[in-house]
């Protein structure tokens, strides 16, 4: 299929199979006449490549879970392995969303007369407290 045929069939634009295919997460296509002429299986690989980044994973994330993929090889062990991480990562940002969430609350009530105090009211954590009190 030509590469207009599978971006359109994947929702995407030429220049993002092209891309794909630069980087190494697609392997290049046989030519016929100077044209890209992709394998069925390309589809399948390009939707899989947008359905990962849709969910979050990083473009390296995925060239890491395609790399030596062959298409009859069994996928779970890597899913398994990739989303263990991925969900570390993503508790990691609910907890810094949780605390954003709270100190921007506080915020909305902020009536600090100075700067001084409100750093001060904000309580910042250990590290900022520790580089707050150095010698100058």
């Amino acid at each position: 299929m030509k590469i207009g045929d599978l971006a359109g069939r994947a929702g995407l634009n030429a220049s993002a199979v092209r891309y794909y295919e630069k980087i190494g997460l697609l392997a290049p296509p046989q030519r016929t006449g100077g044209q890209r002429r992709y394998s069925s299986d390309a589809l399948d690989r390009v939707l899989l490549i947008r359905f990962a980044s849709e969910m979050g994973f990083t473009l390296d994330e995925i060239k890491l879970f395609l790399h030596g993929l062959r298409d009859n090889s069994p996928v779970g062990p890597r899913w398994k392995k990739l989303a263990h991480r991925k969900i570390g990562e993503i508790n990691n940002s609910i907890q810094r969303s949780i605390r954003l969430k709270s100190l921007l609350q506080h915020l909305l009530q902020c009536r600090c007369a100075s700067l001084q105090i409100c750093v001060q009211r904000l309580s910042p954590s250990p590290s900022l407290r520790q580089i707050a009190l150095r010698p100058k």
